[in-house]
């Protein structure tokens, strides 16, 4: 365990404390824990119960999380932990998300050995995902600046909820984020995931200005899927930059919700609707190599064919920039 950041003791007689890392700012009990299940209240002092406890690890195509527009090609060491601040009711990884730390078998990662093992495996970063990575704060905080002074990037693939001032702390040790916009109703939120969604997007408005991110939505036939709805996502996000990538994610069921899978024709929708305002728009969960073709947004010369996770570039530079026109595309 290790002494948790972010939190307030409201009342010292009670043994109540507030935690004040995410949005939901939970009020815990002494021996309690909070939403997320990894954060207690012991003797007053707010600790993680999942500090450099790991429960999944491997060698991951960058692809894979997605990120399209970040060192596309490479394997990146990726790893996770247990627990989440939301409880959505789809989630593909609902074993170790919304598990308790006593259900799931996990191995002690000092951020010292995880920077061993991503130079060992010739790694250019460290991925934290899996399960929700905010919610390991400390450990990723550590680990992320020991990555830095290694000469290795760091990520997030995250839900983006978080408090302002924990993710301004964390923000300049991290380079890329892949965030997850579930839906632009906070209805949607509420009901489905036990969150809300006003901050994730101040959480994508903020990370903009320090890393590379991009954003998936998943796709859920009759509760996300309405041609409102995505239009007034892509108007957002286009007013934040054109050149934000969107993945379109196909959804299947799974955990406790049993709708059928989005149709095919649903994700291409949604893609040509996105297309009209956004440089790069994918479609993925689907075996489609133009759906998750990269095109130049300016000139739009075929820059990265797709099948799967793997990749042919057929027109960027040592740099990252269009060999047709130099436009600026990835960072390698």
């Amino acid at each position: 365990m290790k002494e948790a950041m972010f939190y307030e003791l409201i009342d010292k007689n009670k043994g109540i404390i507030k935690c004040l890392l995410c949005p939901k700012e939970c009020l815990i009990n002494k021996g309690q824990v909070g939403f997320c299940r990894v954060r207690k209240n012991i003797d007053n002092q707010l600790y993680s119960l999942i500090y450099s406890k790991v429960s999944s690890c491997g060698m991951d195509p960058i692809e894979k999380k997605p990120l399209y527009h970040f060192y596309p090609g490479t394997m990146v060491l990726s790893l996770g932990t247990i627990g989440c601040n939301f409880a959505c009711v789809f989630c593909q990884n609902w074993t170790i998300s919304q598990a308790n730390i006593k259900d799931v078998q996990v191995e002690e990662f000092s951020p010292e050995k995880v920077i061993q093992l991503a130079l060992k495996n010739n790694s250019p970063a460290i991925c934290f995902t899996y399960s929700e990575p905010l919610i390991w704060y400390e450990y990723v905080l550590d680990t992320a600046k020991l990555a830095k002074k290694n000469n290795l990037k760091n990520i997030l693939v995250t839900n983006g909820f978080i408090n302002r001032e924990p993710l301004i702390k964390l923000l300049p040790y991290i380079d890329a984020m892949n965030i997850d916009l579930k839906s632009f109703r906070n209805s949607f939120y509420q009901k489905y995931s036990k969150g809300n969604l006003s901050p994730v997007l101040s959480a994508i408005e903020l990370s903009k200005e320090y890393c590379h991110i991009e954003i998936t939505n998943l796709v859920i036939p009759g509760l996300n899927d309405s041609e409102e709805e995505i239009k007034e996502m892509v108007d957002w996000i286009s007013s934040l930059s054109k050149d934000i990538p969107l993945h379109f994610s196909r959804y299947f069921p799974c955990y406790k919700m049993n709708i059928e899978a989005t149709p095919i024709s649903t994700l291409y929708k949604t893609r040509d609707i996105a297309q009209k305002k956004l440089n790069y728009v994918y479609a993925g969960n689907i075996r489609d190599e133009e759906a998750n073709t990269t095109y130049c947004g300016n000139c739009k010369e075929i820059l990265i064919k797709r099948t799967g996770y793997n990749i042919i570039d057929l027109g960027l530079s040592k740099d990252g920039k269009c060999k047709f026109c130099g436009e600026k595309v990835v960072r390698l």
